[in-house]
């Protein structure tokens, strides 16, 4: 087939950046641990609902691809869509007052989410590329992630940004006066402003995966294979094919050597800002200033993929993820903020880097439970780091507790943040030590 000018003359190419834009740009992200709060659940029960969702996830991310691959990649994305409705319609009208059923509520919430992520990981993906290589040209596809990681960026910077102001009832209030209403609201109704907000996007990635169209060939060939069976022998099959491809796994676990600690450092980003003495106010502005970045690194990613080997950028991540970890166990008042931008830089490369390398070598017919194995690696080393990292916390609390018993106790959480800090650059030069080693002895004498 005649390949097309651009590759977003391709519908399915315009409709994946869209779902992916609609699925992922939520507007109470800036406010995500203070909304549970101020439904009335314990910073302890936050912390269980969000183990709750990593080991969803971790459970559901393979057996999603594989059925993504066997179903049909549309099916799976249409579901994800549905679930993200039902998963945001449960705390939208989720009442107040009763803290059994806010809990449940969030229970039901967190593994819905989980769900929705883990059927999300690879089918979206796969059907867009999958679309390139029978309309277009797959050495478009930089570019297509390219345009797709910047306008998520775009997004981002307008939801975070209107998400946290719409949480805040004076400003709500203070708009309100400007409009010349007398009318007043207070945090239990602002407070769920970005949710209803994001549930008319869940709306609308309803309606972009059910324009999706899938290769009719494929799913006519697939009809015969509808059963769990079949799934759970791809899975299988998969998992084979990636142990006995060199390339494949080096890029899956370099990625999650990466991605696990990058992700830590993001999702404590608040506390680290407080201890560079940077205004909380201002939180919700950096968060879109770093989003920013998101406009210019993918298309630097772009140029590197074509200009670089796989081995020069897994080398250039490592430098940027490295001046970013040393940089933050400075804890530097204000210029903090610089090596937190080399994070979420480092982050956004091993996105593209991994979503590049990986699509290049896998077969259309497994291609969603590929990178849905790349998913589970990602999320269980996320999940392990962060019970590793606590139990790391508190340790440390223990120790200067019992050195210092007259600290109050900010004093000693703080200094216990700080010192668990130190440890990740040289975790990371750890374990990416072995992983390198590894590969290494796996690549030798291949192309």
């Amino acid at each position: 087939m005649t390949a097309s000018q651009s590759p977003f003359g391709i519908a399915n190419i315009r409709l994946f950046i869209a779902f992916r834009v609609f699925f992922n740009c939520r507007f109470y992200y800036p406010v995500f641990t203070i909304l549970f709060l101020d439904y009335g659940l314990t910073i302890e029960q936050f912390a269980l609902l969000n183990t709750i969702w990593a080991i969803t996830i971790v459970l559901a991310e393979v057996p999603s691809g594989a059925l993504a691959d066997v179903f049909g990649r549309k099916t799976l994305i249409v579901i994800t869509s549905f679930l993200m409705v039902i998963e945001m319609l449960v705390i939208a009208i989720l009442p107040l007052g009763n803290s059994t059923l806010i809990f449940w509520g969030f229970l039901i919430n967190r593994v819905l989410s989980g769900l929705a992520e883990a059927m999300a990981s690879g089918a979206d993906e796969a059907i867009a590329y999958d679309s390139l290589v029978v309309e277009g040209d797959v050495k478009d596809w930089p570019k297509v992630l390219s345009v797709q990681m910047r306008l998520r960026s775009i997004a981002t910077i307008i939801t975070a940004t209107s998400g946290a102001l719409l949480y805040d009832p004076a400003i709500v209030n203070r708009i309100l006066n400007w409009a010349g209403s007398s009318a007043s609201v207070n945090q239990q109704i602002t407070m769920r402003f970005p949710v209803y907000l994001t549930l008319v996007l869940a709306v609308l990635a309803c309606i972009t995966a059910l324009m999706m169209q899938e290769n009719q060939k494929d799913t006519e060939n697939n009809k015969e294979k509808y059963s769990m069976v079949k799934a759970l022998e791809m899975t299988w099959q998969a998992g084979k094919w990636i142990g006995r491809t060199p390339f494949a796994l080096a890029v899956i676990l370099l990625g999650m050597c990466y991605d696990h600690v990058l992700r830590m450092i993001v999702t404590m980003t608040s506390q680290y800002f407080r201890l560079i003495n940077l205004p909380e106010a201002s939180f919700g502005f950096i968060s879109s200033a770093m989003a920013l970045l998101g406009l210019v690194t993918p298309k630097v990613a772009e140029y590197m993929v074509g200009r670089f080997s796989a081995t020069q950028n897994m080398l250039w991540v490592a430098a940027v993820t490295l001046t970013g970890l040393f940089g933050l166990t400075g804890f530097f008042p204000y210029f903090g903020i610089l090596p937190m931008a080399c994070i979420f830089i480092g982050l956004m490369l091993v996105s593209f880097f991994t979503s590049h390398y990986l699509n290049q070598v896998t077969e259309s017919y497994q291609r969603a439970t590929v990178l849905s194995f790349k998913g589970l690696a990602f999320n269980l080393a996320y999940g392990l780091i962060g019970v590793f990292f606590a139990m790391l916390i508190q340790y440390q609390r223990r120790t200067f507790h019992n050195a210092h018993p007259l600290w109050i106790a900010d004093n000693i959480k703080n200094l216990a943040f700080k010192n668990a800090i130190n440890w990740f650059p040289w975790y990371t030069i750890v374990v990416l030590s072995l992983i390198i080693f590894y590969c290494g002895y796996r690549l030798k004498g291949k192309k």
